[in-house]
């Protein structure tokens, strides 16, 4: 039977056997280099909550320092693209040929703004432009 990928969706080249990680969402035990990975850090107070303590802080004002939460979170691919974590990229199309980032710099030039290697994710472009109109 014919591979669809040419490294089978894996990145264990030739390990043999990687460990296992349990997906976020559902549990499944998953390989761990083929599960869906992302970083996530969240404040563990909001704002007001954060300021009222600050309030009543004992100490000096420029100690108070709040930790965040680290969290990775691994995904199954079957549900890290239902929660569209990661969306399906076509081949014919030459959606998997280009590399989509989020993280734009702050200049006017698009090809700098992505450091030229790789391409504007197109929902990002189109909320930039709907937030700044460009005027001619």
């Amino acid at each position: 039977m014919p591979s669809k990928r040419r490294n089978n969706g894996r990145s264990k080249k030739n390990k043999g056997h990687s460990d296992v990680v349990n997906c976020l969402n559902c549990g499944r035990i998953y390989p761990k280099d083929k599960a869906i990975k992302r970083f996530q850090m969240k404040k563990i107070v909001d704002e007001s909550s954060r300021k009222d303590l600050e309030d009543n802080y004992a100490y000096d004002k420029a100690d108070f320092h709040l930790p965040k939460l680290y969290l990775k979170q691994c995904y199954c691919v079957s549900c890290a693209i239902h929660a569209r974590i990661v969306r399906a990229r076509s081949a014919i199309r030459g959606d998997r040929m280009r590399r989509y980032t989020t993280k734009l710099r702050g200049v006017s030039n698009i090809e700098a703004k992505t450091g030229g290697f790789a391409v504007p994710a197109p929902n990002l472009m189109k909320a930039l432009s709907r937030a700044r109109p460009q005027h001619n």
